[in-house]
């Protein structure tokens, strides 16, 4: 009977320490900030800053409109490639991908992407030149998001030096399409078709500088142009006739009679407005552009079925106001973008490892809503975060947009972000 009870005592024993020996995040984030392989990544980061730099400012002065990302996509491709990053490519929509194979799969997935996107809201012609007054950094989109660029480079050189290779593939992403009217079409394209779709298992988005605040939360939006029509006519002997314009002004009007809710923040604005052909016509054509905007789904949706009934009834309002007989007054939404909303639980093993390593670089983790390339892979269930790259910065969107790049605080910030990294994918 001796032998069978040890057995049975050694087994019983042996499922609690099992369940015991696998660490939290919290835990694997700890150990892993003391080792020597990430002390040395670190160390990296410090020596090379200068070179993070030049690339920040090589970086930002390559051009990147909107949907004009092709001339910055090819110098990424060619930094991923000068890295011994594999499968190197330029997709159909414009991302630029590359696989650090990982030790379990060899680069054959499922993968955590680190993606940063390409994008800037400036137009084509835009003075993008780097202006620099000691530590800080001045131009248009240095900070967003040329910075988080030049960080993956970093990252990746850093991890190479240290002699890290994580036991879960990496597929690194500059993506286009992130700001404005792009409408997160580079990481829509990432995950619905092409060789990486259904094979992705953690994204994390680096956008901005705020290595302290962590986007577990996606702000959905759907955008509109509506164009008002009419016949049109003089504005004095044409007078009593419908005018689209009035209809129009019924349609702002009851979008701002809604009243959204405070929790989940939902909001709206009309943004942009034009047509018309001179001050003494009575327009045939107008149009108004619309923001909605909100951290829930079904919040979205009532307030998107709100402002359509709002359309609907001005164009009625203004029918049966005036004349229709040289024709009525018609609308029509045109979609300039849709984005859906989401959210990463903080109970998951990502926010968790992500809130742990943020802490750890001696900062205090925030959680925040935002509307980020992360949106997409919440919307999809798959767990996603946006990080900022690291250091500080101001001015977003803005010409004089700026970055410091003073070293102790920017490697700190780094250092979270890569900490984050390294325990998500697995790192000895």
């Amino acid at each position: 009977m001796r032998a069978p009870f040890l057995a049975g005592l050694a087994l019983a024993l042996a499922l609690p320490l099992s369940a015991a020996a696998a660490p939290s995040p919290e835990q694997e984030v700890a150990r892993l900030a003391a080792t020597p392989g990430f002390r040395t990544a670190q160390e990296v980061l410090g020596k090379e800053h200068g070179r993070t730099v030049a690339d920040i400012i090589r970086i930002t002065e390559i051009p990147a409109p909107p949907f004009g990302e092709a001339a910055r996509a090819d110098a990424l491709r060619r930094d991923f490639e000068a890295l011994g990053l594999k499968s190197v490519a330029i997709d159909a929509e414009g991302n630029v991908t590359g696989v650090r194979p990982g030790s379990r799969n060899r680069g054959q997935g499922p993968f955590l992407v680190v993606a940063a996107h390409l994008d800037t809201v400036f137009p084509a012609g835009t003075d993008v030149r780097v202006r620099r007054e000691g530590w800080r950094l001045a131009a248009p989109g240095i900070g967003d998001n040329s910075r988080s660029l030049a960080t993956l480079l970093a990252w990746i050189r850093a991890m190479d030096a240290a002699g890290l290779r994580t036991r879960d593939d990496l597929l690194f992403v500059a993506n286009v399409g992130e700001e404005g009217q792009g409408d997160l079409r580079g990481v829509k394209a990432l995950f619905g078709k092409g060789p990486y779709a259904g094979r992705i298992s953690a994204f994390i988005s680096v956008d901005g500088s705020d290595p302290a605040g962590v986007v577990t939360r996606g702000v959905g939006s759907k955008r509109y142009r509506t164009v008002f029509t009419g016949p049109g006519g003089h504005s004095y002997g044409a007078f009593g006739i419908v005018n689209p314009m009035a209809a129009m002004a019924g349609a702002i009007s009851g979008l701002y009679a809604i009243d959204p809710p405070d929790s989940p923040r939902t909001t709206y604005s009309a943004s942009v407005t034009g047509g018309g052909t001179s001050v003494n016509t009575i327009p045939s054509s107008v149009f108004v552009e619309v923001d909605l905007r909100s951290e829930s789904p079904d919040a979205l949706a009532e307030l998107d079925r709100g402002f359509k009934a709002a359309v609907a009834r001005a164009v009625d309002a203004e029918n049966a106001a005036r004349s229709t007989a040289p024709g009525a007054v018609r609308a029509e939404l045109k979609v300039l973008g849709e984005r859906p909303a989401g959210a990463t639980p903080s109970t998951s093993r990502l926010v968790r490892i992500t809130r742990a390593a943020i802490a750890a670089q001696g900062f205090s983790a925030a959680e925040e809503a935002s509307s980020t390339d992360s949106n997409i892979p919440m919307s999809l269930g798959v767990p996603a975060v946006t990080i900022g790259a690291g250091g500080r910065g101001g001015r977003a969107h803005a010409p004089d947009e700026w970055i410091d790049v003073e070293p102790v605080e920017m490697v700190r910030g780094m250092s979270a972000g890569l900490l984050a990294i390294l325990a998500q994918a697995g790192a000895p």
